[in-house]
C-alpha cells in the first residue's frame, strides 16, 4: 500500500510542489538564487540522498511545462530594441563565439564525441542574468552603462544559444549535414523574425484592444490568458518547424515585452506567479536527475577545468569586446564577470541533451554543478570585489516597473 502512495502521481506532485517552494523560500531567506535552493532540494529528494522521487514521465513533462513558461517570463524581460544595438551584439556574439569554442575544445580533450562536445559548448554560451541583475539592483546599479550592456548582450546571448541548442541537438545524432545546419539556422532567424514582427504587428495592439473593452473591465484576467494563448501558440509553432518550444515561447515573451495595460491585470504578475511554481519544478527535477553515484574522481577534473573555462570565457568574450567598444576598465570587468553566471538556459541544455541521449549523466552533473558554481561566483565577486565600497541600496524605481 505504502509504495502505491509513493508512486502516485497525486503524491510526486505533493512533494514536487512542497520541495520546490520549499526551496525557493529558503534560498530566499538565505539571499541566495533561488535556483541553487531548488536544486539542491531536488538531490536530496532524489536518487542521490533520499529517493523518494524519480525522474518519472510526469516529472519530466512538469520540468518541461517549467522550462517553457520560465523561458516566456525571461523573455518579457528583454526589449527587442536591444536586439539592433551594437555594442550589445558585438557583446552578446563573442559573449557566445569564445565560450562555445572554449567549451568544445575543453570537452574534446576529455575525449568527448563531437556531437556531445558541441552541446557542452552551447551549455557554457548562454548567460543567465536573473542572479547578476538581482545583485546589481541590490547594489544600486541596475540603471549603470556596465548593467544595461549586459542585459542587452544577454538578449543576443540567449537567442544565438538557444539557436545553437537546436542545431546542436540535430547535429549530435549524426544526422545533420552543413546545408541542413544552414538551413535550420535560416529557419530560426526566419522564425524569431516573422514572430516578433507579427506580434509587434498585430498581437500587441490586439492585447491594448482587448485591454480597453467592457468585457477585459469585467474579466480582468482576459489579458494574461491570451498572453499565455500566444504563449503555447508560438512553443507549438516552433515544434512543429524542428525547432525547440522554449525558443517559441522566449519569443513569445519578447514580444510582447514593453505592453502597458490600463484595465486588466497585469499578465507579467500572472506570468511570474507561474514561473515560480513551475520554475520552480523545473529546477527540482534537474536535482532529482542529478545521480551522484556515477560521478567519478575522473569527472571532478572535469568539472573543475569546465568551471574555470566557463568563468575565463566571459571574461575574456564579454569583458574585452566591452573594452574594445569604449567601456571602462570597471564596467568592462563588470560585464565580464556579470555575464559568468549559467543558470537556466544552460540548465535547459543540460537536460534536453540528456534526455535525447546525447550526453551521459557524468556530462549532466559537470554542466548543472558548473552553473550552480558560477552562479555562486559572479554575486560574491560583485559585491566583494568589483563594488566593494559600494553600500547596497535597494532600486526602488526598478522593483515597480511591473
Amino acid at each position: 500500500m505504502m509504495t502505491h502512495v509513493l508512486h502516485s502521481v497525486e503524491f510526486q506532485m505533493s512533494v514536487l510542489l512542497f520541495v520546490a517552494l520549499s526551496g525557493y523560500l529558503l534560498a530566499s531567506l538565505l539571499r541566495q538564487p533561488a535556483v541553487v535552493g531548488q536544486i539542491l532540494a531536488g538531490i536530496l529528494i532524489g536518487p542521490s540522498a533520499i529517493g523518494l522521487i524519480t525522474y518519472t514521465d510526469f516529472v519530466s513533462s512538469l520540468g518541461h511545462l517549467g522550462a517553457a513558461i520560465l523561458l516566456f517570463t525571461i523573455g518579457l524581460e528583454f526589449n527587442v530594441k536591444d536586439l539592433l544595438q551594437l555594442r550589445y551584439a558585438v557583446i552578446g556574439f563573442f559573449g557566445v563565439l569564445v565560450p562555445w569554442v572554449c567549451g568544445f575544445g575543453l570537452a574534446l580533450l576529455f575525449d568527448f564525441e563531437p556531437g556531445r562536445a558541441s552541446l557542452i559548448g552551447v551549455a557554457l554560451s548562454a548567460t543567465s542574468i536573473a542572479i547578476t541583475a538581482d545583485t546589481l539592483r541590490e547594489l544600486g546599479k541596475l540603471d549603470s552603462t556596465a548593467a544595461k550592456a549586459i542585459i542587452g548582450a544577454a538578449v543576443i546571448d540567449d537567442v544565438l544559444a538557444l539557436l545553437a541548442l537546436s542545431i546542436s541537438l540535430k547535429a549530435s545524432s549524426g544526422d545533420l549535414s552543413l546545408p541542413d545546419i544552414g538551413f535550420m539556422l535560416v529557419k530560426a532567424i526566419v522564425f524569431l523574425v516573422i514572430g516578433v514582427y507579427l506580434s509587434q504587428r498585430y498581437v500587441r495592439h490586439w492585447v491594448t484592444k482587448l485591454d480597453g473593452t467592457v468585457f477585459a473591465q469585467h474579466y480582468t484576467e482576459a489579458v494574461f490568458i491570451l498572453a499565455m494563448m500566444l504563449a503555447f501558440a508560438y512553443a507549438i509553432a516552433a515544434e512543429v518547424i524542428g525547432l525547440s518550444a522554449i525558443v517559441g515561447a522566449f519569443v513569445a515573451g519578447v514580444s510582447l515585452e514593453g505592453v502597458h495595460l490600463k484595465h486588466s491585470r497585469n499578465f507579467h504578475e500572472g506570468a511570474e506567479y507561474l514561473r515560480i511554481v513551475f520554475g520552480a519544478i523545473f529546477f527540482v527535477s534537474l536535482g532529482i536527475l542529478v545521480d551522484l553515484s556515477a560521478f567519478t574522481s575522473g569527472m571532478l577534473v572535469f568539472l573543475l577545468a569546465l568551471t574555470v573555462v566557463a568563468i575565463a570565457s566571459k571574461l575574456i568574450g564579454c569583458g574585452l569586446p566591452a573594452r574594445l567598444m569604449g567601456m571602462s576598465r570597471i564596467d568592462s570587468i563588470t560585464v565580464g564577470v556579470g555575464m559568468a553566471p549559467r543558470g537556466e538556459i544552460a540548465m535547459v541544455v543540460a537536460l534536453f541533451a540528456l534526455n535525447s541521449g546525447a550526453i551521459e549523466q557524468q556530462a549532466y552533473i559537470a554542466i548543472v554543478l558548473m552553473s550552480l558554481l558560477t552562479a555562486v561566483f559572479a554575486p560574491l565577486v560583485l559585491r566583494n570585489w568589483v563594488y566593494r565600497d559600494t553600500p547596497g541600496k535597494k532600486d526602488t524605481a526598478t522593483t515597480d516597473n511591473h
